[in-house]
């Protein structure tokens, strides 16, 4: 959802990739392309997920012991009642999900790591305000693992340091001009990678509703959560008020703007709709398979 957090943690060892490939040590866990979950986007993926739930723990157990964890019972009860229900909803037993609250008035954020280990910083909860708001930003993290996003970022990291290293073997010895390499790696970054991590975003929102409605909480409450997280009424986001990253170019950003953003799950609530059933029946059967999503056409499927 932000930048701290759960980005930073799942480009931990991204840096030593290379080295660990000339080593071979990543050379059996390769992958190659595989279909998104849930959306069936292709995926370049270069790490089992063995190995990415493994990194995920070791980070979710870093992080836990440098972290103030809350002591309220209220907040931790709320927490792990809505994580367990959006948990059941994924699907994924194999995930043995972990959910902490760490005690952080000023953070406003949320991360979930690869093997289901989730937490959330106590200044994220002004702003989600009641379960549905939790289940908005619980439902986007966890979509988040589901949809195996840190190894996709782990992977194509992998590729940008070969790319890089070797535009700067070929700059070393005359072969590329340096002028003409910084400008190739700027485009590269603002023309693939940047909108690359606005599609995670946007899948991770698409999928979380779908898992926020199959838990039993209303998808129409995420238009009010992000709302509230813009800091401004709907009809002045963008124009009379802003938050601190709302003026940076969306093209720019890693994330969509929060005017795209709200319009994107306006337009994905009808679908998500399908599956929501009140709390009493936390989670619903998914209705039969629709074609793949092609950004170019349209809202994305179900989750299947």
């Amino acid at each position: 959802m932000l930048p701290v957090g759960r980005r930073a943690i799942l480009y931990l060892g991204a840096r030593g990739a290379l080295g660990l490939l000339a080593g071979g040590g990543l050379l059996g866990s390769f992958m190659g392309c595989v279909k998104a979950p849930g959306t069936a986007r292709d995926q370049l993926i270069f790490i089992s997920e063995e190995k990415e739930i493994a990194m995920g723990v070791s980070a979710f157990r870093q992080v836990l012991r440098g972290s103030p964890l809350s002591g309220n019972p209220e907040i931790n009860e709320m927490v792990h009642r809505v994580g367990r229900r959006i948990a059941d909803a994924a699907r994924k037993p194999e995930y043995h999900w972990e959910f902490a609250v760490i005690q952080d008035d000023r953070t406003i954020n949320a991360f979930a790591l690869p093997g289901g280990k989730v937490a959330v910083f106590t200044g994220l909860l002004k702003y989600t305000q009641n379960e549905a708001g939790l289940a908005t930003v619980m439902g986007h993290e966890v979509a988040h693992a589901l949809q195996r996003h840190g190894a996709e970022r782990y992977s194509r990291g992998i590729l940008e340091q070969i790319a890089q290293i070797g535009a700067m073997a070929g700059a070393a010895t005359g072969a590329i001009d340096p002028s003409v390499m910084q400008g190739v790696q700027s485009a590269y970054g603002v023309g693939v990678s940047l909108p690359f991590n606005r599609k995670q975003e946007s899948e991770a929102d698409y999928i979380g509703l779908q898992l926020m409605a199959q838990a039993g909480y209303d998808p129409r409450e995420a238009v009010p959560f992000w709302e509230r997280m813009s800091g401004c009424p709907r009809q002045f986001i963008g124009k009379l008020c802003f938050r601190s990253q709302a003026v940076v170019p969306e093209f720019l950003s890693t994330h969509p703007s929060d005017v795209t953003r709200i319009n994107q799950i306006e337009a994905w609530i009808p679908d998500a709709m399908r599956f929501y059933r009140p709390s009493d029946i936390p989670v619903a059967p998914p209705p039969p398979p629709r074609p793949p999503y092609r950004p170019e056409i349209g809202p994305m499927p179900q989750t299947g």
